[in-house]
């Protein structure tokens, strides 16, 4: 799957008017430029923490939709990080508390252990403020392990960070099932629909038993 150069649409829908913007898309990464809003802004500074300490991570759920241009509002980012020891999560601690916190605890060790390693996620905010939160957790299943080694990079004016494949995305947000998620899959299906595997989000969407509202929503 490689698609140099593709160029994104405009289009009006229920989900809004996308900008026109050249996005130049390979099988492992997408590069673009746009205006940069404060929900990105606050995503580049905190991944660029973890990109300084070569953790490897992928931003899922409705951050991605927003990113590409989805037009609503989200109040956290969720990241998958890959499951690190005690040491190299005071590591990321140390290194991000200059200018976040911790929601949950002050407490590292019982932020790793009693959070993290109990499938707890932790949020982490800028200081003086609750919203936006980076939703920070280790991989729970299989498929969340599959997004991490699967990652793909974004390259977005002059930062970088890494999502989920856009197949697994769109039949997560089915598979979430809310209006909001269906509209982020419509969305990104949409934008996308020209460089996406399909013979990949077909398994996706049998894996997950999405195939009835991919065919009622998407196609």
């Amino acid at each position: 799957m490689s698609t140099p150069g593709f160029r994104a649409k405009c289009f009006k829908s229920s989900y809004g008017l996308v900008q026109k913007m050249k996005i130049d898309i390979t099988r492992k990464k997408i590069e673009f430029k746009k205006v940069l809003n404060k929900l990105d802004k606050f995503v580049i500074e905190f991944t660029s923490l973890l990109n300084t300490l070569q953790i490897k991570y992928v931003i899922v759920s409705g951050y991605v939709a927003i990113l590409f241009g989805r037009s609503r509002t989200s109040e956290d980012v969720d990241i998958i990080v890959e499951k690190i020891d005690s040491e190299t999560f005071t590591m990321i601690w140390n290194t991000i508390s200059d200018g976040f916190y911790c929601i949950n605890t002050k407490n590292i060790k019982e932020a790793y252990e009693d959070y993290l390693c109990s499938s707890i996620s932790l949020r982490f905010a800028k200081k003086n403020t609750f919203i936006p939160n980076i939703e920070f957790k280790f991989p729970k299943t299989y498929l969340d392990d599959w997004t991490i080694k699967e990652q793909i990079k974004v390259i977005l004016n002059s930062h970088y960070f890494y999502i989920s494949p856009l197949e697994l995305q769109i039949s997560f947000k089915l598979h979430l099932g809310s209006e909001k998620d269906i509209e982020d899959a419509k969305y990104l299906y949409k934008l996308f629909e020209e460089t996406l595997d399909m013979t990949l989000l077909r398994d996706f969407n049998r894996e997950l038993k999405t195939q009835t509202l991919f065919q009622r929503y998407l196609q």
